[in-house]
């Protein structure tokens, strides 16, 4: 049986990621892979990873309660790989009382923290590990303004930490699935495969 992927799917990128967590699993040779949509806790069993895909945090965090998630997430056992809103929801800190953070990475983040859409903006990131810069999509991103001594971070600009991981987790406060490298989605399976 192949790796088995969930998204949450309740509000955001759902499908853009089911389809780049697809390409990934075949760049890292797992075939036999699957991606499925999580709506309710029950989706989540036998899932090795889960993305917490952007959209609109408050939003998210208002459909994780009110779907019974936010304990399940809390306590799931796979990876999870965050991006944009849900870096903001993966963060043990937010500066918005509307989102109920998950507390997965020990960081504290700022919404929005470029402003607002017009000022969404592209750039090429030196990411540690990969070998090349990463082409970065920033859309009314989010970033990590502090991390804890357990949070590695792999990509920084300006204004703070726009990539960090923790163990299986991994967070990203711009959008790896609108583009088609996989490298992100591929590095954050390699280390839910090694189980680390």
């Amino acid at each position: 049986m192949g790796a088995r992927l969930g998204v949450l799917a309740l509000q955001g990128d759902v499908s853009e990621h089911i389809l780049a967590f697809s390409r990934a699993l075949r760049a890292t040779g797992e075939v036999d892979g699957s991606v499925i949509p999580v709506r309710k806790p029950q989706d989540l069993e036998g899932l090795q990873g889960l993305a917490i895909p952007g959209g609109e945090s408050t939003t998210i965090s208002r459909l994780v309660e009110k779907n019974g998630l936010f304990g399940p997430l809390v306590n799931f056992e796979g990876g999870i790989f965050a991006t944009c809103a849900g870096m903001v929801l993966a963060a043990s800190r937010v500066d918005d009382p509307r989102v109920r953070p998950l507390g997965l990475l020990d960081m504290a983040v700022k919404r929005n923290a470029f402003g607002r859409q017009r000022e969404s903006f592209e750039a090429d990131l030196a990411v540690r590990g990969l070998d090349q810069p990463f082409h970065a999509c920033f859309i009314r991103a989010p970033v990590a303004t502090a991390t804890g001594k357990d949070v590695e971070v792999l990509a920084r600009i300006d204004a703070g930490a726009v990539a960090v991981r923790r163990g299986k987790h991994m967070a990203l406060s711009f959008h790896p699935e609108l583009g088609d490298d996989p490298r992100l989605h591929a590095m954050f399976l390699e280390r839910i495969f090694a189980g680390e």
